[in-house]
């Protein structure tokens, strides 16, 4: 019987970097995807060039796959809580070639190494990457594991 492959998730809403990078060392995380179309955070610590430098002293890699991003309508819908217009807009995006290369890296990262991808929500039943989830394991076959960050 094959092994299945597994896929994290997780969000850094409510927490500070350190339970974060704690939440992903204790799943033994080797490399973290982000998957935010635009890198950058409000919260301290979660821009881009921050937290690849605090997941590299903590031994993580750190992928961003701006493809697999929510583009800004599909964001501004999630903000209005119209979840079946960021549905929409989201998998629209999806189908577009440079995101399903973006999908099928997301698989060959995971197929190397504990693999996790992340955006803001601490929720991910609200968030795109459980729509990014859903693709990769049924185009895929990787089993969605979500973890959550305790509070900082």
């Amino acid at each position: 019987m094959a092994k299945t492959t597994k896929l994290w998730t997780i969000g850094y809403e409510n927490v500070g970097v350190p339970d974060f990078i704690a939440a992903l060392q204790a799943a033994n995380i080797k490399t973290l995807i982000d998957v935010r179309e635009i890198a950058n955070s409000r919260r301290a610590g979660f821009s881009k060039k921050a937290l690849m430098a605090s997941l590299a002293e903590a031994g993580v890699a750190y992928i961003h796959l701006k493809p697999l991003g929510t583009p800004k309508a599909g964001r501004e819908a999630a903000r209005k809580g119209d979840s079946q217009t960021m549905r929409r807009i989201y998998e629209a995006k999806l189908a577009e070639p440079e995101a399903q290369l973006a999908l099928a890296e997301t698989t060959e990262i995971a197929a190397k190494g504990r693999a996790c991808i992340m955006c803001l929500e601490h929720d991910w039943r609200v968030c795109h990457r459980a729509i990014v989830a859903e693709h990769l394991s049924a185009d895929f076959g990787l089993k969605p594991v979500h973890l959550s960050p305790g509070p900082a």
